[in-house]
């Protein structure tokens, strides 16, 4: 084994090192690793050093067996490994990893639409100058993932190692796969709990945010896709963990169809650097959503009625298109589910992944789900419903995104998107004043 290639980049419990004892102490004594402690105090209070933890509720004393006494621990880690006071946690001060070099490294064979180029090209400037931020707004479809590849493939040549991370193990699961195609020479790894394509190894990483817990001062290039979807944007753990992952001179580029406030005040003071793209890569506008209102909506879910409007457009429908139903409760989905005698999945499905895969390859016509499929999965065909819209859950990022997911193929452009609610919201109606900004702005170019 290269220890480089496996160590180098990472912070990782004693557990979490596959070496032997002697291994481990040969490399400590030559200098080529180094301990860390894992929680820090200061002044009576608590500091986890491997996820940056300083909520002292979130800390918690148990029996070491090894050192035959208490020890404190980390309750916010704990779901990827649990660090205990008296463990240290190990960084690699060897060699750097060498990355075999690569003149061509992508296969995309694809070409790139005018608007695409142009970010593209930014992106690769952003690179090659060591630029700190690049934010990227792009509409729900705009062909994202594909806009990347000259940035990825200028980082491959220049023997660099970079990072897409994203906050959702699905849409991990969906790049994995294209970007392993299109840079088929190269050492890749997907990660998220329970992975089959992790290896450790990997110079291109396609990662939950989570899962970089394991690393610090890893990546040139860093790509975090739906910058402003959840978790991300409500766990200060993640931005963190994303940041220490990068070198010192790392470039960051986000991906987003639906900045934040916050992050649109730094767009309109220029304090971020953003290229914008509102045209879908096939040229054809965002579907508007649809309205229909439902008297008593709520009481008629609850007593597991269904809904007029619900039964009136499946009635209705006679295209081919599959049909996905947002709801925004497991509880409801389980209800809507058995009225209609469909499919759903939600984030604690333990078939969550076969049943996408059926969805996307039409075993299944219609799929109940919560929001895990609002955003970074893409269907070519499919109509979309959102059961009580005016739910707290449906902000107004949520429904533009769960508005992106129709009419994604240039084969089906369109695709109908429907908002069923009892009462409308601030949240739908800035929904439906984005989509249709963004479909002027399109219109323009």
């Amino acid at each position: 084994m290269n220890f480089s290639d496996f160590l180098a980049g990472k912070l990782l419990l004693p557990q979490e090192i596959p070496l032997s004892t002697a291994t481990i102490s040969y490399l400590h004594r030559t200098n080529q690793i180094k301990k860390h402690p894992s929680i820090e105090q200061k002044y009576n209070r608590y500091q986890c050093l491997r996820c940056g933890n300083r909520k002292q509720s979130l800390f918690a004393n148990l029996p070491c067996a090894r050192c035959q006494s208490q020890h404190l621990y980390c309750r916010n880690c704990i779901a990827t490994g649990r660090v205990l006071a008296c463990e240290h946690l190990t960084t690699w001060t060897g060699d750097p990893p060498k990355w075999p070099k690569q003149v061509n490294p992508c296969n995309w064979k694809g070409t790139l639409t005018k608007h695409q180029q142009l970010a593209a090209e930014t992106l690769k400037k952003a690179l090659a100058s060591h630029q700190a931020e690049q934010l990227v707004w792009a509409v729900c479809g705009s062909g994202k993932t594909e806009m990347l590849f000259p940035v990825i493939e200028l980082a491959i040549k220049e023997n660099r190692r970079l990072c897409i991370a994203t906050p959702r193990a699905d849409v991990v699961r969906e790049l994995f796969p294209r970007i392993k195609q299109s840079f088929p020479q190269t050492e890749t790894e997907a990660l998220y709990a329970d992975s089959p394509d992790r290896t450790e190894i990997g110079q291109l990483v396609i990662s939950t945010t989570h899962q970089l817990i394991r690393y610090q001062e890893a990546f040139d290039l860093m790509i975090i896709d739906e910058i402003d979807a959840f978790p991300f944007h409500h766990d200060p753990t993640l931005p963190f963990l994303s940041n220490r992952a990068c070198k010192e001179d790392a470039t960051k580029i986000y991906l987003t169809a639906t900045p934040r406030p916050s992050q649109q005040k730094q767009i309109s003071k220029k304090k971020l650097p953003t290229i914008f793209v509102p045209i879908r890569y096939h040229g054809h506008p965002l579907p508007i959503p649809q309205l229909q209102i439902e008297w008593n909506l709520r009481k008629k879910l609850k007593r597991g009625n269904q809904p007029n409007t619900l039964q009136h457009f499946i009635n209705k429908r006679t295209n081919q298109r599959q049909l996905l139903i947002f709801v925004p409760s497991i509880a409801l989905l389980e209800k809507v589910a058995t009225l209609l005698k469909a499919e759903s999945v939600h984030a604690g499905d333990p078939k969550r992944k076969e049943k996408v895969i059926d969805f996307r390859q039409k075993k299944i016509d219609v799929l109940i789900t919560t929001t895990i499929l609002e955003r970074g999965v893409t269907f070519p065909s499919v109509d979309v419903v959102v059961l009580d819209a005016g739910h707290k859950v449906f902000d107004e990022a949520a429904l533009v995104q769960i508005a992106g997911r129709a009419g994604r193929s240039p084969d089906d452009p369109t695709g109908e998107v429907v908002l069923i609610h009892q009462g409308k919201t601030t949240a739908i109606e800035q929904a439906i004043t984005q989509i249709k900004m963004m479909n002027k702005k399109g219109m323009k170019l």
